[in-house]
């Protein structure tokens, strides 16, 4: 299948195969739906009046849905709605001859990619974190409890994870103070106040929930992989002094909660169901509602890059390459625990993976893990630079993209940079 609307270049984030749906705004207009095509946005809203949605069932009032600056309603709808949609803009895209072809003013209904604002994709009720990478986790356990104690009791046998704040996530290309807290860098010293000096990354990738579940019915694992909508790129990022002097007992706090970067294009899981692979093996065998009655393969092979430009340089340096399907706990087992106990999920809701290492070095995925909490200097290829952590004005980008043959999913960016904390 071949997009002959607009030229696409072979290694474009957003070929044919792609069409990720986000919110945008451009010429002084409402923020509104859309979706990625090649270097160009389309406009659903006006493909709406146009009539390309018209005959779809359970879409019956597509302009009021697509007009919205969020995508809360659409994700509401379902699959076969989603599925749909998708469907017809690529009959649109491809066929010369299609009716709606022969009535659009591409000027109408297409705006470049350089001239829009994009925004967050929706109204985010709630945000749940997991800590789904068996390599990450067993890091940040060596480092802290030593590598008879990495991993705790509990972690093979469930998705762990904790509930963030839905407020302070924000779109790439959002800059975030460095935030200020308790920390305690000698421990046999009262804490002190002050910015943190110990600041992070996290690569991650989270996913958009679609319909949901009522309260008090829980998903089983078929259900859940119906209500997960897509999935983006995101940077949870971490305040590390500040959350080990704060998380026991309850958890992180000010240490994650200043600020969450997401990538503005959601990417369907029918866009991601040709890169379905193998999830790591799980020993021991997970609970009966997490394993269960799927035959198709829980993991997604999607490569990720980390970039760091730092501020004494103009040029961005790789920091870490990891993969998607090195996570030990699938998407769909972490929204069918999230749910299990009754918990109602609601179209919009996000939950995050964790970060995401590899079992490489190069394929850490945080600071914490390349400086190894702050024992080595993690150098930035060859221009001297030298990095422990996140300093004042450093930029990080996060990329992803599953290859085809001929095309790649891609995700965009998702591009944060940190600025100096408020005085206080």
């Amino acid at each position: 299948m071949e997009c002959t609307f607009v030229p696409v270049s072979p290694l474009s984030d957003f070929p044919i195969q792609n069409l990720p749906f986000g919110v945008y705004s451009a010429n002084g207009e409402s923020a509104r739906v859309g979706v990625a095509i090649g270097d160009h946005v389309l406009d659903l809203a006006a493909l709406s009046e146009l009539g390309l949605f018209a005959q779809i069932e359970g879409l019956e009032n597509s302009h009021a849905v697509f007009s919205k600056p969020y995508l809360n309603d659409f994700m509401a709808l379902g699959r076969p709605v989603w599925r749909a949609v998708r469907k017809q803009l690529q009959e649109f895209l491809s066929n010369d001859g299609h009716p709606v072809r022969q009535q659009a003013d591409k000027s109408l209904v297409c705006v470049e990619l350089s001239k829009v604002k994009m925004h967050l994709p929706a109204k985010i009720g709630d945000y749940t974190d997991f800590y789904a990478s068996r390599e990450h986790a067993t890091n940040v356990g060596v480092m802290f409890r030593g590598k008879d104690n990495a991993l705790m009791p509990n972690w093979t046998h469930l998705p762990v994870g904790y509930h963030g704040r839905a407020s302070s996530v924000v779109v790439s290309g959002t800059p975030l103070h460095r935030p200020n807290g308790q920390r305690r860098p000698d421990a046999s010293k009262p804490p002190v106040f002050g910015p943190s000096v110990r600041l992070d990354y996290e690569l991650e990738m989270a996913f958009f929930v679609g319909p949901g579940n009522a309260l008090g019915e829980p998903m089983s694992l078929e259900q859940a992989e119906d209500c997960i909508f897509g999935v983006v790129l995101m940077n949870d990022w971490s305040a590390r002094d500040i959350q080990a002097w704060e998380y026991v007992p309850l958890g992180p706090f000010l240490g994650k909660n200043f600020g969450t970067t997401v990538s503005p294009w959601v990417v369907t899981m029918d866009a991601l169901e040709p890169f379905r692979v193998a999830q790591p093996l799980q020993d021991p065998p997970p609970l009966p509602y997490l394993s269960g009655g799927l035959a198709t393969p829980g993991g997604y092979d999607i490569s990720l890059e980390v970039h760091i430009k730092p501020h004494e340089d103009t040029e961005y340096h790789l920091l870490t390459k990891s993969n998607l399907k090195y996570m030990y706990w699938a998407l769909r087992q972490q929204l069918t625990h999230h749910s299990i106990s009754g918990c109602n999920m609601r179209p919009g809701d996000l939950c995050g993976t964790g970060t995401i290492s590899g079992p490489t070095e190069d394929s850490f995925g945080s600071m914490l893990e390349l400086s190894w909490s702050g024992q080595k200097d993690v150098v930035l290829g060859k221009s001297g630079v030298t990095r422990k952590f996140i300093d004042d004005n450093d930029v990080i980008r996060i990329t992803g993209h599953c290859q085809g043959s001929g095309f790649r999913i891609g995700f965009g960016e998702c591009v944060g940079q940190i600025l100096p904390a408020k005085h206080i």
